[in-house]
């Protein structure tokens, strides 16, 4: 008997060409994956130019780590990168990119991730409180961790966001994300960046603005600095190049910053809403989660320092980011000469890592497409370069270990308390821009469940 799977894209059967590829590019980047790529190591075609999508954990290794250098991200990914976050750490390269790295890297050292706990913890209780006044219906759990992740990265940024309108910075994110990037013909035909995308036109203004608002942010911390828990303004403030004594500067710090506003609320919050997504087309697995949450949680909400004691939770994190990565494809350019699973590289070639393809590869996971979080029991078992949500190398992501903070604390105090079931007819369809989004949301009935006491 063959079971239930939860929902994923079909990938492409045959060669979609130029305007097949654009099409499906600007709908859904997902479906210009062909399905083959889940069952070879390489694959190689031509659109305008030259590309590969390499799946091979070895080849990936290459890539993202021993030869990173001669692969930086593609034209294409920082043409869409740049209008939001500048020339941050999220795009820079070489040297630049090094001094921004050591700068930012004690800023996500454990010690600070962990005292920014207690505002993760206040987020959870207050999606509780949310998710208490809708409890008896259904409600869209990916709004919700929206919501929830926003709060927690506006208060870790900027002590609260005082000095922004949340509701303003949030819908010119998602604007931003909606359309500016999304692929033009321009990048599939390999034309430069100072040729104009008429897509990313549109949201300069608004851009524009939230770059202003960021400044503003910074030149009144520089004033007037607050007391308390240094947040991750403070830290980059304070913080300098151990090697060269060199501080971030007005727009390197707002550039910065906005990376980690843009990054640091979007993925955790569809972590989130997959993973809950996942519980609900699951009730073994979310029995078995709420069972371990209550046991250590009772009736308070999880913190930092539970995370330790709760295994089985971030078991099913790490499963949600493997089906549902939110980063689900990267692509890099190549500048020298080179060879990937037997096959010639050429300089700007474009070199693309199907996250998603990777995630869901029949050679390196036993029935792939299948809900299982205990893959995740032994995380030594898998191949590094087989699992990828985060990156590898040098260039890993910096906020890793702050999202999966995030998700385990905000995701276990939810089991505890709620009851999640599917809403017939309202599955979310994966469908990836920038990061991978649930398309008409995460409808789920939600139910309060009986609190375990101490």
């Amino acid at each position: 008997m063959t079971l239930p799977t939860p929902v994923s894209v079909p990938l492409v059967t045959q060669p979609l060409g130029l305007w097949g590829s654009l099409k499906h590019a600007r709908r859904n980047l997902l479906e210009i994956i062909p399905e083959i790529a889940t069952r070879q190591p390489i694959v190689s075609g031509r659109t305008g130019i030259r590309w590969h999508m390499v799946m091979d954990p070895a080849s990936i290794r290459r890539i993202l780590k021993d030869r990173v250098e001669d692969y930086p991200k593609s034209n294409t990914t920082k043409a869409i990168l740049r209008p939001a976050i500048g020339d941050s750490l999220f795009v820079a390269e070489g040297a630049h990119w090094h001094w921004q790295r050591r700068v930012a890297a004690p800023v996500f050292s454990h010690r600070n991730i962990a005292a920014l706990g207690p505002v993760m913890t206040a987020a959870a209780e207050n999606a509780c409180a949310r998710l208490d006044a809708q409890t008896g219906r259904a409600a869209d759990l990916h709004h919700e961790m929206v919501t929830a992740t926003f709060e927690v990265i506006s208060d870790v940024t900027l002590s609260g966001g005082q000095a922004f309108d949340r509701d303003d910075m949030h819908r010119a994110i998602n604007s931003y994300i909606s359309e500016t990037a999304k692929v033009s013909l321009f990048d599939l035909l390999g034309l430069p960046d100072w040729v104009p995308r008429l897509n990313r036109m549109f949201t300069q203004r608004t851009m524009g603005d939230m770059k202003s608002v960021a400044d503003a942010a910074i030149e009144t911390r520089r004033a007037a600095p607050h007391t308390g828990v240094p947040d991750l303004l403070d830290l980059l403030l304070t913080g300098q190049d151990p090697k060269t004594g060199r501080s971030m500067n007005t727009e390197e710090l707002r550039d910065n910053l906005l990376t980690f506003i843009v990054a640091g609320h979007e993925t955790t919050a569809l972590t989130l809403a997959w993973a809950l997504y996942l519980c609900a087309f699951d009730e073994g697995v979310q029995t078995r989660a709420r069972a371990e949450a209550q046991a250590v949680l009772g009736d308070r909400a999880a913190t930092a320092e539970d995370l330790a004691a709760l295994p089985y939770i971030r078991q099913i994190v790490d499963e949600a980011l493997r089906l549902y990565p939110p980063a689900a494809f990267l692509s890099r350019t190549a500048q020298k000469n080179d060879t990937l699973c037997g096959r010639d590289i050429r300089p700007g070639e474009t070199v693309m890592l199907p996250i998603y393809a990777l995630h869901r590869h029949h050679l390196l996971w036993p029935d792939p497409d299948r809900f299982d979080p205990d893959r995740f029991k032994d995380p030594k078992a898998i191949d590094r370069y087989a699992y990828l949500p985060f990156g590898d190398g040098p260039r890993i992501c910096i906020g890793a270990s702050f999202a999966i903070q995030e998700a385990v604390i905000i995701l276990a105090t939810l089991l505890a308390r709620f009851r999640f079931t599917p809403v017939p007819g309202r599955t979310p369809k994966p469908v990836l821009i920038l990061t991978l989004r649930p398309e008409g949301g995460v409808w789920l009935n939600v139910e309060r469940v009986a609190s375990r006491t101490h």
